[in-house]
């Protein structure tokens, strides 16, 4: 019998999967039959990710690290070459939001963690990954993004700004790729019932947020061997 999922024999990296929407992401693209590299810095987030996913029927390989390693993205990227050989999907979720103040009082700690998160570890998966997306017969890259970027709001200076530059990268990279078969995207998938979201939001009744699983079916399309869409900010429910 011919298998019909829409992503059998794909491999997917997801960055941030141990909770939110990277796991829901995760889940999503294993039972569309993607191998999923799923990687956080909470283990035991992995673990519950990786029972759920093989209860499924899918599969999944755990990389516990954390994205400002000096040089955690190069090996895990090596590591991908030397069992895969290519990279079929990459869904760059993990991010940082920091703390809401005042930018005259917002400490360099903060700054540097921010945008070593949201914008740095970016440059780096694309450096690193982009041979792997290019030995792909349709490589895909989606990075999450927010409305926050451009709304320049009070308070949000440090991930606002990070944000803005990631959307700022991601279009360059998606034009340098232009004639290749690799398509990029960017997607802002709005309110969602997470944990960053309850840090940003904490007066907000959770029940009244959409939880991750609404956008997921959006993020496993734009990931399909099938998507055209490129160097574009896609918004959920738009």
């Amino acid at each position: 019998m011919t298998d019909t999922k829409l992503l059998s024999g794909r491999v997917a990296l997801v960055t941030g999967a141990s909770r939110g929407l990277g796991y829901a992401t995760a889940k999503a693209l294993a039972a569309q039959g993607a191998h999923v590299i799923a990687t956080a810095r909470t283990r035991g987030g992995l673990e519950a990710l990786d029972d759920e996913i093989s209860a499924a029927g899918g599969s999944a390989t755990l990389v516990p690290m954390d994205l400002m390693a000096p040089d955690g993205i190069e090996k895990l990227a090596e590591a991908v070459q030397g069992r895969w050989g290519k990279l079929d999907i990459l869904i760059a979720n993990a991010g940082s939001l920091g703390k809401l103040m005042p930018a005259q009082q917002l400490p360099s700690k903060v700054w540097n963690e921010v945008l070593a998160v949201n914008l740095v570890a970016p440059a780096r998966l694309i450096r690193a990954f982009e041979p792997l997306l290019r030995s792909s017969d349709a490589g895909r890259a989606v990075f999450l993004t927010t409305s926050q970027g451009a709304k320049t709001r009070a308070y949000w200076a440090a991930y606002g700004a990070s944000k803005a530059g990631l959307e700022a990268l991601v279009k360059s990279w998606a034009a340098e790729l232009a004639e290749s078969s690799v398509r990029v995207n960017l997607l802002d998938p709005g309110r969602m019932r997470t944990a960053m979201r309850t840090r940003a939001v904490p007066g907000e009744n959770p029940e009244t947020v959409p939880l991750p699983e609404t956008v997921t079916p959006l993020l496993v399309e734009l990931a399909s061997p099938g998507e055209t869409r490129h160097g574009e900010v896609v918004r959920a429910g738009q």
